[in-house]
């Protein structure tokens, strides 16, 4: 049996241009400090909060108002016996139009149930991408502070 990876599936008003646009503006929703490109293909950019999170990523597929994919580089969790274990890991966000509404599926792929930041990080994506991420969609607003 293949465990199930971490998954959201939203539904909004948007068209998939702006979802597209807003996935892409990781700074709008993820973290203001990125440090790097996050909005064409083989853009990298670095995640860290505090001491606790880092972590490296690369655009490995962007399919305009469709699809993105991000490769973790490098990773450290200072939470987890695995400090690295997003490394190798992919976050994808797939983009299609349902009648009048667009439907945003994230997912990242290599964290489920049976990884050990399952649980926190479950948490983390639920806020930035439940939260923050829809919020942009919505308002076209930056709105992510750490």
């Amino acid at each position: 049996m293949k465990t199930q990876d971490l998954t959201f599936t939203l539904i909004v008003d948007q068209t998939p241009e702006v979802v597209f646009n807003a996935v892409n503006n990781v700074r709008g929703w993820w973290s203001e400090t990125l440090e790097g490109d996050s909005e064409k293909l083989n853009d990298e950019f670095i995640y860290r909060y505090q001491d606790m999170h880092y972590s490296k990523q690369r655009l490995v597929e962007v399919v305009p108002n469709q699809k993105v994919v991000w490769l973790v580089l490098d990773s450290y969790l200072s939470f987890i016996e695995d400090k690295t274990e997003w490394t190798g890991t992919k976050i994808s966000f797939e983009i299609t139009r349902e009648q009048d509404k667009t439907q945003l599926l994230f997912t990242h792929h290599g964290l489920n149930p049976e990884v050990e930041c399952y649980n926190a990080c479950f948490d983390g994506w639920s806020h930035y991408i439940k939260g923050s991420l829809v919020e942009l969609i919505a308002k076209g607003e930056k709105v992510s502070s750490n």
